[in-house]
């Protein structure tokens, strides 16, 4: 199976990769990540230092603004912020703002079930919803009410054998030192636009940024928080020590060369095999959003959930996951 018909798999019509390829796959624990390298779209504004919260006006009602000089900012689905003295909200959504634009979003939802306040402007910093939760908060876009994901997460903390509240919190700050351990044992390429996550061999997400500046601020959210999560709770044990050869004909440098090389292509011929079985079907695709000759859309498959950002037949920007 080539790269691209393994990308192909995961996003069937006119969802088009063309010009994507898959790098070499990186592994920690449970959480596989293999790089995408691809075309560069210029002239967005990059989530981190373009896009910034304004305010929390109230529970579920969240402002943002793209505080760039230039560039449209594709706000990331499912973005999150935590905040000194401020209630902890995520979006359920994606978005595209104009330079010095500010949008209300309506539909936001808290992730902490009580105390917070106003926003304070101190100390920020943002995430992505976990997996597990995504699909659920996909559903809920349009939909107002502030603690309308408060039972989900109440769900998830208790799978993870913690108190039974709607608090995010609980994982994504008690839990951040575990989880940005995935930070620092996966490494993103140089000229990375995407990556292809898998937790226990198994397809997770798919994130495609318009250039390597945007996927390098996204990195941390998506590895700790968005897949890092679901992966730290299957975390599998240590594995059996094997032995290396490194004596005889196959021996010495160059044997631990190509025997690297034999399983670097196995591990993805390996990936490819897993992609190829994941239940495919028609993709249905609803228009949510446009600006200039970009569409924002919202696809919906029996294996994969998510928002992709097009430009004419080109995919800009992606956040697909598993269902």
């Amino acid at each position: 199976m080539t790269q691209m018909t393994a990308l192909d798999t995961l996003v069937p019509g006119p969802l088009s990769l063309a010009g994507h390829r898959l790098g070499t796959p990186q592994q920690a624990g449970a959480l596989t990540m293999v790089p995408i390298a691809g075309p560069a779209h210029p002239g967005f504004a990059p989530p981190r230092t373009g896009l910034k919260l304004s305010r929390v006006a109230g529970y579920g009602r969240v402002e943002l603004a793209n505080a760039a000089g230039a560039g449209v900012a594709i706000v990331p689905l499912h973005i999150g912020y935590i905040q000194d003295r401020a209630q902890n909200h995520a979006l359920c959504r994606s978005a595209f703002l104009a330079p010095g634009q500010s949008l209300m979003f309506e539909d936001a939802c808290c992730v902490q079930e009580s105390q917070g306040g106003y926003l304070a402007g101190a100390d920020q910093w943002f995430f992505v919803l976990p997996l597990e939760l995504r699909a659920r908060a996909l559903e809920l876009r349009g939909v107002h009410g502030y603690s309308k994901l408060w039972d989900d997460i109440s769900g998830l903390n208790a799978r993870y054998g913690l108190a039974r509240r709607g608090h995010l919190e609980q994982i994504l700050s008690r839990k951040r030192p575990v989880l940005t351990q995935f930070q620092s044992r996966l490494e993103p390429q140089p000229g990375q636009v995407g990556a292809l996550f898998l937790i226990g061999g198994g397809f997770a997400g798919l994130e495609i940024a318009p250039d390597p500046g945007y996927f390098a601020e996204m990195w941390t959210a998506l590895v700790c928080f968005a897949y890092g999560v679901a992966a730290w709770h299957a975390e599998p044990g240590p594995p059996a020590a094997e032995p290396l050869e490194t004596c005889g004909p196959r021996g010495g440098l160059a044997g631990l060369r190509g025997a690297l090389e034999r399983d670097r292509a196995a591990r993805l011929a390996e990936i490819g095999d897993r992609l190829a079985a994941v239940p495919a079907g028609p993709a249905e695709l609803h228009e949510e959003d446009r600006y200039l000759g970009l569409r924002l859309s919202t696809v919906t498959a029996p294996h994969l959930a998510g928002q992709i950002v097009t430009d004419g037949d080109r995919t800009v920007y992606a956040s697909l996951f598993a269902r």
